[in-house]
């Protein structure tokens, strides 16, 4: 089974509505295993591959995730078009619950974790001043726009570690900063897709004010559990109206991101290293 969009679903996203002729595949990366099976089939008769990114259950903390496997996973589906959706908590009062953010920029309050394809003897570096794919971005917005959600397209997500969420101290630096949401996964997504050349946006699905806000001081699983149902809903929505909007090709410059970041010269790649990234590497390899 192959497809051309991914979607990767956030917590309380761990499947998608209306697809038909779905099949799971499990995949082995040379990364290892990805977040759970992926499901494969029509949505809007396009050819769409879902993953919940924490897998069905939501067994796995943004911290173990296995991003490498999740967006390997996609490229060997023949993937080229990522919308990635996430909960995230708002750092201003004008993003409230129950909307979404299509943000354009990200920051990083992550620790060691991985989010790179390269090393082990090649070594690449990849633009990533515009970090989500504007045009995808647009089509995203657009499709929420007639889906009736209320979407702002624009912003900074800030990516921090978890799983515990946000200190009031924290919390008030990081608006001080002018981050508009703040989530734990999706700046590694973003960065792997680029140098997998695959085209991705982010749809940030507000849940709740984070600390910040007077009163939300006591942000809680079961507080953000009831939003997430909401959100659900509308995700399925939004991802069904972008999927059949998705013009055949974006003309973009992710498809190409790695034709001029790769520094390391072709005659020294370890022949093991090489195998291993044959697929994001091979059209560069003579």
């Amino acid at each position: 089974m192959r497809a051309q969009i991914g979607i990767i679903g956030g917590s309380g996203l761990y499947n998608m509505p209306g697809f038909t002729e779905k099949q799971e595949v499990k995949l082995e990366t040379p990364f290892g295993d990805p977040s759970d099976a992926y499901i494969v089939g029509k949505l809007g008769g396009r050819d769409v591959a879902f993953l919940p990114r924490h897998g069905r259950g939501h067994r796995l903390t943004p911290s173990e995730l296995n991003y490498r496997a999740n967006i390997f996973g996609m490229k060997m589906l023949g993937v080229d078009h990522i919308i990635s959706l996430s909960a995230v908590g708002s750092m201003k009062h004008e993003h409230h619950p129950t909307e979404f953010v299509i943000p354009d920029q990200f920051f990083d309050r992550t620790r060691g974790r991985i989010s790179t394809f390269f090393g082990e003897g090649i070594v690449a570096h990849i633009s990533f001043g515009d970090p989500i794919c504007g045009e995808l971005a647009k089509v995203v917005h657009g499709a929420a726009e007639r889906a009736g959600i209320t979407a702002k397209l624009g912003g900074t997500y800030l990516c921090m570690e978890g799983p515990a969420f946000s200190t009031k101290a924290e919390s008030n630096v990081y608006r001080s900063w002018g981050m508009d949401v703040i989530g734990m996964t999706n700046l590694q997504e973003a960065k792997l897709a680029r140098e997998a050349e695959i085209c991705y946006t982010t749809v940030a699905m507000v849940t709740d004010y984070d600390c910040w806000h007077d009163e939300h001081d006591a942000v809680t699983v079961d507080d953000i559990i009831k939003v997430l149902h909401q959100n659900a809903d509308n995700a399925a929505k939004l991802v069904a109206e972008a999927v059949s909007a998705m013009p055949a090709e974006i003309t973009c410059k992710c498809h190409s991101a790695l034709k001029n970041a790769i520094i390391t010269d072709r005659s020294v790649w370890p022949e093991a290293t090489k195998k291993k990234l044959e697929l994001l590497v091979g059209k560069y390899s003579a």
